[in-house]
């Protein structure tokens, strides 16, 4: 699988993460990102074994959009220093179902993962193991009984998005987990796209921003 490489030195390595492939390899038998970019490496460079590659944040499987990866234990160590500090700047572009009321929302929630069946809801915020979730969105354009929202990620809880937008009543497209939607059913990628990343270089201090437009598949759904 040919993996688009947005940015490489020999620090870091952008790409975009195609939709339906998990990042790690996992108990499935589909490819891997950090598989398939670890042997791209190995060929660019001809190292002799395995090819370092650390994973310092995570998309889930059905969604697609802009990754970064270190390419030293270094950087590692500083990229997941900065997302720790809440540093780094992620932004989203989803097509939900209905229409937001507000055309701009900051929203708060505190979220529970069910580890057994990999879903989480939204709960108070005494429940026990109940992480805190913000994120804010604005409306970019509606048609019909769709939206476009460019989403502003704050915290990065598992399904983080996907819960806040379906718990408040506009599920992003084709999400099979968490819409109740006749739409949902139907067959098609999940209408959620990782956009634009802004990163602290580990090594240069500088920032930078990754971006990719979302594809026009999307805007067919």
């Amino acid at each position: 699988m040919k993996i688009e490489v947005i940015f490489e030195d020999n620090h870091l390595l952008a790409v975009v993460k195609p939709v339906g492939i998990p990042v790690q390899k996992d108990n499935s038998e589909k490819e891997d990102l950090q598989t398939i970019l670890k042997e791209y490496l190995k060929k660019k460079y001809g190292k002799p074994g395995e090819a370092y590659l650390g994973i310092v944040h995570r998309l889930d499987q059905p969604v697609g959009g802009v990754m970064v990866f270190a390419k030293t234990s270094k950087a590692a160590a500083r990229l997941s220093e900065q997302i720790r500090k809440n540093e780094w700047r992620k932004e989203y572009l989803a097509i939900v179902e209905g229409s937001p009321r507000s055309k701009k929302e900051y929203i708060e929630d505190y979220l529970l993962k069910d580890p057994e069946s990999n879903t989480v809801t939204v709960v108070k915020k005494d429940v026990k193991g109940a992480k805190l979730a913000k994120l804010s969105y604005e409306i970019i354009e509606k048609s019909g009984k769709r939206a476009l929202l460019k989403i502003f990620l704050e915290t990065g809880r598992s399904h983080q998005i996907r819960v806040q937008l379906a718990s408040r009543g506009f599920p992003i497209v084709n999400d099979q987990k968490y819409s109740n939607s006749r739409y949902a059913k139907t067959r098609g990628n999940i209408a959620l796209w990782a956009a634009s990343l802004t990163i602290i270089h580990p090594v240069k201090g500088e920032e930078m921003t990754f971006f990719k437009e979302l594809p026009e598949e999307f805007r067919n759904l």
